[in-house]
């Protein structure tokens, strides 16, 4: 059996998600069982990789109750943690299951910033992966340790982004 490794794409830049999906189709378009966790990502609408990536047979847990404070003030800190911490127990006990080859941890880095998640948490993902299981972590600020553990790791850069211009997130190209 080939080892399965750790991605990591993080950065201020776009596009870390979108290149996990990337990876999603090209693991689908080879017959592989693919997973992606989704968190602080609890909005109503899809974006057009999951809405692809649901055509192709990918499973998606895009997990309730985490509205980032950044997108909604009134949000409850404790639900929010709450939340996550029931989403990452969630998440290890897939893991586990070895139903799937390719896990993508979406925007999970994100979690390390407003202390919602600790590389506690990480180890404890990376021990319960059976051998057989690529994962991926996505988002901003991916601790020093995490980039020290994992076998891949993308830098996405900001150099310009329309958003500085009052560009709204455009449907098809932002989400």
């Amino acid at each position: 059996m080939t080892k399965k490794l750790i991605h990591v794409y993080t950065g201020e830049g776009k596009g870390k998600t979108t290149a996990a999906m990337g990876l999603a189709m090209r693991a689908a378009g080879h017959d592989k069982k693919v997973l992606i966790l989704q968190f602080l990502k609890s909005g109503a609408r899809n974006s057009g990789e999951i809405n692809t990536a649901k055509k192709y047979g990918i499973k998606i847990i895009k997990f309730k109750g985490q509205t980032p404070p950044l997108f909604d003030p009134g949000v409850k800190l404790s639900e929010l943690k709450r939340s996550v911490k029931e989403a990452i127990a969630l998440s290890i006990d897939t893991i586990k299951s070895s139903r799937y080859d390719l896990v993508i941890m979406d925007e999970f880095n994100n979690l390390f910033s407003g202390k919602y998640a600790t590389m506690s948490d990480v180890r404890k993902i990376i021990k319960a992966r059976p051998e057989g299981i690529e994962l991926v972590f996505t988002g901003r600020n991916a601790p020093e340790e995490l980039i020290r553990i994992a076998d891949y790791v993308t830098e996405m850069r900001l150099v310009k982004h329309p958003y500085k211009k009052g560009i709204k997130a455009r449907k098809g190209i932002e989400f």
